[in-house]
């Protein structure tokens, strides 16, 4: 993100996801930023969570012999957008017998569906570290799409957490045993949808989300598997790209709104 230039600058924050998080959700409640119309590229808007609910469609197309098939869906989840964007489908129509919500350490869900209490908190840094995530933006949408009933949560998700030491395990199993080679993030995925299918004995087929790149992960890959994946062709050369970043000294808000109302590529230009 950061070499890919024009009007794109990645802006550093010495925090986490969840701090990235609330400073976007400030600036788009800041009726003093009206004009530099901001948006967000992520689950925050649902804007994304819509087209991402068409691959469960056509995952689901892809697999199944009758209109009346029944899968399972396991759902590397963080923020848990990507998770929302399948009940949604669900929604629709799409005949989903239930979805694993797999995560990292990061267990915000599966805790909530074992003890009813949500409870945010600090993340912590793992290998699969786009979902590191403490207080996941999609859970109220979540929620919401179960009526707000944590019994129909829990008859419609299975929360499984993965732990770094099943995640290092499934990429080396996965790849002697097949050749695929699973980035941390699906790797948790897959995990969870194994250790589903075994506890529940399910006949439905289930269909695990590979949600990044490996060659994002060269040194975890490393490793386990003593190589590092190739990127694809475009992105072979990155580190040669030049970089564009700007950094910020803090998390405090007021650090970020007045570098929102500095930056040349936010200024709303004419009238």
């Amino acid at each position: 993100m950061s070499a890919l230039g024009g009007n794109v600058i990645a802006l550093a924050v010495p925090g986490t996801f969840d701090d990235c998080q609330r400073l976007v959700k400030a600036a788009f409640l800041d009726s003093s930023l009206e004009g530099l119309r901001l948006s967000s590229a992520n689950s925050i808007n649902i804007g994304r969570l819509i087209p991402q609910s068409f691959y469960y469609f056509a995952s689901y197309l892809s697999m199944s012999e009758t209109p009346d098939d029944t899968v399972v869906f396991s759902v590397p989840s963080g923020n848990l957008g990507n998770l929302t964007a399948g009940v949604m489908a669900q929604r629709m129509g799409l005949p989903v017998r239930r979805f694993v919500a797999a995560t990292n350490v990061n267990d915000v869900l599966p805790e909530y569906l074992r003890t009813g209490v949500y409870r945010a908190r600090p993340a912590i840094p793992t290998l699969s570290n786009a979902m590191d995530v403490g207080d996941p933006s999609n859970f109220p949408r979540l929620l919401e799409l179960h009526g707000g009933d944590l019994a129909a949560m829990r008859q419609n998700l299975e929360g499984i957490a993965v732990s770094e030491s099943e995640t290092r395990a499934t990429i080396r199993a996965v790849y002697e045993r097949t050749g695929y080679l699973l980035d941390p993030h699906s790797a948790v995925g897959y995990a969870a949808g194994e250790r589903y299918r075994l506890a529940s004995a399910t006949d439905a087929p289930i269909i695990s989300l590979a949600t990044a790149h490996p060659g994002k992960f060269g040194q975890a890959v490393a490793e386990e598997l003593g190589f590092e994946p190739e990127l694809p062709e475009a992105f072979r050369d990155w580190e040669r790209w030049p970089r564009a970043i700007e950094t910020l000294p803090d998390t405090r808000y007021e650090t970020f709104r007045e570098f929102l109302a500095d930056c040349p590529h936010t200024q709303v230009k004419g009238a």
